[in-house]
Protein backbone atom coordinates (compact mmCIF):
# COMPACT_ATOMS: atom_id res chain seq x y z
CA UNK A 1 0.00 0.00 0.00
CA UNK A 2 1.41 2.87 -1.26
CA UNK A 3 -0.95 5.58 -0.54
CA UNK A 4 -0.02 8.12 2.22
CA UNK A 5 -1.43 7.99 5.15
CA UNK A 6 -4.36 11.79 5.64
CA UNK A 7 -3.30 11.02 8.93
CA UNK A 8 0.49 11.04 8.91
CA UNK A 9 0.26 7.62 10.34
CA UNK A 10 3.49 5.63 9.77
CA UNK A 11 4.49 1.57 10.57
CA UNK A 12 5.85 1.70 14.91
CA UNK A 13 3.24 4.74 15.85
CA UNK A 14 1.53 3.51 18.62
CA UNK A 15 -2.16 4.62 18.85
CA UNK A 16 -3.99 5.10 22.18
CA UNK A 17 -1.08 3.35 23.87
CA UNK A 18 -2.06 0.27 22.64
CA UNK A 19 -1.69 -0.90 19.81
CA UNK A 20 1.50 -0.50 17.16
CA UNK A 21 0.75 -0.22 14.02
CA UNK A 22 2.36 -2.52 11.50
CA UNK A 23 0.99 -1.04 8.01
CA UNK A 24 -2.04 0.49 6.29
CA UNK A 25 -4.34 -2.11 4.51
CA UNK A 26 -6.38 0.45 2.52
CA UNK A 27 -8.31 4.03 2.37
CA UNK A 28 -11.46 4.76 1.44
CA UNK A 29 -14.99 7.30 1.03
CA UNK A 30 -15.09 6.92 4.96
CA UNK A 31 -11.39 6.40 6.50
CA UNK A 32 -7.91 4.88 6.40
CA UNK A 33 -7.67 0.91 7.86
CA UNK A 34 -4.77 -0.35 8.96
CA UNK A 35 -3.33 -3.53 10.77
CA UNK A 36 -2.34 -2.79 14.12
CA UNK A 37 -0.85 -5.23 16.82
CA UNK A 38 -2.12 -5.57 20.14
CA UNK A 39 1.07 -4.02 22.74
CA UNK A 40 -0.26 -6.58 25.48
CA UNK A 41 -1.07 -9.53 24.05
CA UNK A 42 0.22 -9.40 20.10
CA UNK A 43 -2.70 -9.69 18.23
CA UNK A 44 -3.18 -8.64 15.33
CA UNK A 45 -6.15 -6.61 14.51
CA UNK A 46 -7.54 -4.31 12.18
CA UNK A 47 -8.41 -0.46 12.85
CA UNK A 48 -10.55 1.44 10.99
CA UNK A 49 -9.68 5.15 11.50
CA UNK A 50 -13.21 7.57 10.39
CA UNK A 51 -12.33 11.04 8.54
CA UNK A 52 -13.59 13.31 10.93
CA UNK A 53 -15.29 15.34 8.02
CA UNK A 54 -17.27 11.84 6.99
CA UNK A 55 -18.64 10.65 10.22
CA UNK A 56 -20.53 13.58 12.20
CA UNK A 57 -21.70 12.66 16.03
CA UNK A 58 -20.07 9.45 15.09
CA UNK A 59 -22.83 8.56 12.91
CA UNK A 60 -21.24 6.40 10.52
CA UNK A 61 -18.69 4.84 13.25
CA UNK A 62 -21.80 4.18 15.48
CA UNK A 63 -23.82 2.19 12.34
CA UNK A 64 -20.68 0.60 11.51
CA UNK A 65 -20.34 -1.17 14.68
CA UNK A 66 -23.70 -1.36 15.84
CA UNK A 67 -24.03 -3.35 12.25
CA UNK A 68 -21.41 -5.80 12.47
CA UNK A 69 -22.30 -6.55 16.37
CA UNK A 70 -25.92 -7.28 15.15
CA UNK A 71 -24.61 -9.46 12.17
CA UNK A 72 -21.71 -11.40 14.41
CA UNK A 73 -22.99 -14.79 14.07
CA UNK A 74 -22.60 -14.22 10.09
CA UNK A 75 -19.44 -15.83 8.77
CA UNK A 76 -19.11 -13.33 6.25
CA UNK A 77 -18.91 -10.35 8.44
CA UNK A 78 -15.78 -9.25 10.13
CA UNK A 79 -15.96 -9.57 14.11
CA UNK A 80 -16.15 -5.99 16.12
CA UNK A 81 -14.54 -5.84 19.34
CA UNK A 82 -14.66 -1.88 20.35
CA UNK A 83 -14.22 1.39 19.54
CA UNK A 84 -12.32 4.48 20.71
CA UNK A 85 -11.55 7.72 20.67
CA UNK A 86 -8.30 9.11 19.58
CA UNK A 87 -6.59 12.67 19.09
CA UNK A 88 -4.85 12.87 15.74
CA UNK A 89 -3.80 16.37 14.00
CA UNK A 90 -5.53 18.20 16.66
CA UNK A 91 -8.72 16.70 15.63
CA UNK A 92 -10.98 13.77 17.96
CA UNK A 93 -10.76 10.71 15.63
CA UNK A 94 -12.86 7.76 15.91
CA UNK A 95 -11.04 4.30 15.88
CA UNK A 96 -13.62 0.96 15.57
CA UNK A 97 -11.22 -2.13 16.09
CA UNK A 98 -12.12 -5.18 14.15
CA UNK A 99 -10.27 -8.87 13.53
CA UNK A 100 -7.94 -9.18 11.16
CA UNK A 101 -8.69 -11.57 8.85
CA UNK A 102 -5.54 -12.59 6.33
CA UNK A 103 -6.87 -12.76 2.80
CA UNK A 104 -6.51 -10.96 -0.61
CA UNK A 105 -9.10 -7.67 -2.08
CA UNK A 106 -11.17 -9.65 -4.97
CA UNK A 107 -10.13 -7.16 -7.05
CA UNK A 108 -6.40 -7.44 -6.45
CA UNK A 109 -6.94 -11.20 -6.85
CA UNK A 110 -8.96 -10.89 -10.12
CA UNK A 111 -6.06 -8.46 -11.78
CA UNK A 112 -3.41 -11.13 -11.14
CA UNK A 113 -5.22 -13.40 -13.68
CA UNK A 114 -4.60 -14.10 -17.71
CA UNK A 115 -6.39 -10.80 -19.49
CA UNK A 116 -7.59 -10.20 -15.32
CA UNK A 117 -10.51 -12.21 -15.82
CA UNK A 118 -11.76 -15.70 -14.28
CA UNK A 119 -12.80 -18.65 -16.37
CA UNK A 120 -16.72 -18.83 -15.71
CA UNK A 121 -16.48 -22.16 -13.46
CA UNK A 122 -14.10 -20.39 -11.29
CA UNK A 123 -16.17 -17.27 -10.94
CA UNK A 124 -19.20 -19.50 -10.42
CA UNK A 125 -17.50 -20.83 -7.17
CA UNK A 126 -16.47 -17.14 -5.78
CA UNK A 127 -20.20 -15.69 -6.64
CA UNK A 128 -21.52 -19.03 -4.95
CA UNK A 129 -19.06 -18.15 -1.61
CA UNK A 130 -20.53 -15.27 -1.44
CA UNK A 131 -24.04 -15.39 -2.04
CA UNK A 132 -24.08 -18.40 0.88
CA UNK A 133 -21.81 -15.50 3.06
CA UNK A 134 -24.55 -12.70 2.47
CA UNK A 135 -27.42 -15.05 3.00
CA UNK A 136 -27.78 -15.26 6.61
CA UNK A 137 -27.50 -11.26 6.50
CA UNK A 138 -30.33 -10.78 4.23
CA UNK A 139 -32.71 -13.69 6.03
CA UNK A 140 -32.48 -10.73 9.19
CA UNK A 141 -33.67 -8.33 6.80
CA UNK A 142 -30.46 -6.36 6.77
CA UNK A 143 -27.85 -5.36 4.12
CA UNK A 144 -24.50 -4.13 2.98
CA UNK A 145 -24.89 -1.65 0.56
CA UNK A 146 -21.71 -1.19 -1.16
CA UNK A 147 -20.80 -4.64 -2.33
CA UNK A 148 -18.06 -4.44 -4.85
CA UNK A 149 -14.91 -6.05 -5.94
CA UNK A 150 -13.01 -3.97 -3.59
CA UNK A 151 -15.16 -4.39 -0.97
CA UNK A 152 -15.03 -8.42 -0.95
CA UNK A 153 -11.81 -10.30 1.15
CA UNK A 154 -10.93 -13.62 -0.27
CA UNK A 155 -8.79 -16.28 0.89
CA UNK A 156 -8.68 -19.74 -0.99
CA UNK A 157 -8.89 -22.72 0.56
CA UNK A 158 -8.78 -26.12 -1.52
CA UNK A 159 -11.13 -25.55 -4.18
CA UNK A 160 -13.01 -23.42 -1.84
CA UNK A 161 -13.35 -19.35 -1.30
CA UNK A 162 -13.04 -18.20 1.91
CA UNK A 163 -15.29 -14.65 1.76
CA UNK A 164 -15.40 -11.51 3.90
CA UNK A 165 -17.56 -8.46 3.63
CA UNK A 166 -15.73 -4.93 4.47
CA UNK A 167 -16.84 -1.21 4.48
CA UNK A 168 -21.09 -2.11 5.13
CA UNK A 169 -22.73 1.67 3.68
CA UNK A 170 -25.84 3.02 5.88
CA UNK A 171 -27.96 4.25 3.44
CA UNK A 172 -30.91 4.23 6.63
CA UNK A 173 -33.35 1.50 7.77
CA UNK A 174 -33.10 -1.96 5.81
CA UNK A 175 -35.90 -2.19 3.00
CA UNK A 176 -36.41 -4.46 0.06
CA UNK A 177 -34.68 -1.88 -1.94
CA UNK A 178 -31.29 -1.98 -0.12
CA UNK A 179 -31.52 -6.03 -0.61
CA UNK A 180 -31.95 -6.16 -4.25
CA UNK A 181 -29.23 -3.64 -4.42
CA UNK A 182 -27.03 -5.88 -2.92
CA UNK A 183 -28.24 -8.99 -5.19
CA UNK A 184 -27.84 -6.43 -7.95
CA UNK A 185 -24.38 -5.60 -7.00
CA UNK A 186 -23.04 -8.85 -6.83
CA UNK A 187 -24.35 -10.24 -10.12
CA UNK A 188 -22.22 -7.39 -10.95
CA UNK A 189 -19.40 -8.88 -9.50
CA UNK A 190 -19.52 -12.30 -11.44
CA UNK A 191 -20.12 -10.24 -14.28
CA UNK A 192 -16.93 -8.32 -13.67
CA UNK A 193 -15.24 -11.61 -12.72
CA UNK A 194 -15.62 -12.31 -16.01
CA UNK A 195 -14.02 -9.74 -18.30
CA UNK A 196 -17.17 -7.85 -18.09
CA UNK A 197 -19.12 -6.60 -21.20
CA UNK A 198 -16.13 -7.25 -23.74
CA UNK A 199 -16.50 -10.74 -23.47
CA UNK A 200 -19.61 -11.18 -22.66
CA UNK A 201 -20.74 -12.28 -25.97
CA UNK A 202 -18.33 -15.55 -25.81
CA UNK A 203 -19.92 -16.84 -22.06
CA UNK A 204 -21.57 -20.05 -22.10
CA UNK A 205 -24.73 -19.59 -21.75
CA UNK A 206 -25.25 -20.89 -18.07
CA UNK A 207 -22.67 -17.78 -17.16
CA UNK A 208 -25.46 -15.44 -19.35
CA UNK A 209 -27.86 -16.66 -17.52
CA UNK A 210 -26.71 -15.96 -14.24
CA UNK A 211 -26.16 -12.22 -14.95
CA UNK A 212 -29.63 -11.89 -16.18
CA UNK A 213 -27.96 -9.32 -19.01
CA UNK A 214 -27.84 -6.99 -15.83
CA UNK A 215 -31.29 -6.03 -15.66
CA UNK A 216 -32.27 -5.41 -12.52
CA UNK A 217 -35.87 -6.28 -13.18
CA UNK A 218 -34.97 -9.81 -14.22
CA UNK A 219 -32.53 -10.11 -11.35
CA UNK A 220 -34.93 -9.20 -8.56
CA UNK A 221 -37.51 -11.60 -9.83
CA UNK A 222 -34.84 -14.60 -10.05
CA UNK A 223 -32.76 -13.71 -6.86
CA UNK A 224 -34.45 -11.67 -4.46
CA UNK A 225 -32.24 -12.51 -1.52
CA UNK A 226 -28.90 -14.36 -1.84
CA UNK A 227 -31.00 -17.42 -0.70
CA UNK A 228 -32.23 -17.32 -3.83
CA UNK A 229 -29.26 -17.51 -5.77
CA UNK A 230 -27.21 -19.69 -4.01
CA UNK A 231 -30.16 -22.65 -4.49
CA UNK A 232 -30.47 -21.19 -8.48
CA UNK A 233 -26.39 -21.96 -8.57
CA UNK A 234 -26.67 -25.09 -7.10
CA UNK A 235 -29.40 -26.40 -9.87
CA UNK A 236 -28.19 -25.21 -12.55
CA UNK A 237 -27.41 -27.24 -15.03
CA UNK A 238 -23.73 -27.10 -15.94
Amino acid sequence: MNTPSRFGITPGRVLAREYRVDRMLGAGYEGEVYLVTERLTGASRAAKLFFPERNERDKAAMHYARKLEGLRDCDIVIQYHHTQKLRLRGCDVTMLVSEFVEGVILDDLVNAYPGARMQPFEAMCVLRSIAAGLAPVHERREYHGDIHSGNILVRRRGVHYDVKLVDMYDHGRATKAHIVDDMCNVIRVFYDLLGGQKFYAKHPQVAKSICCGLKRTLIEQRYPTAWHLCRYLDSVQW
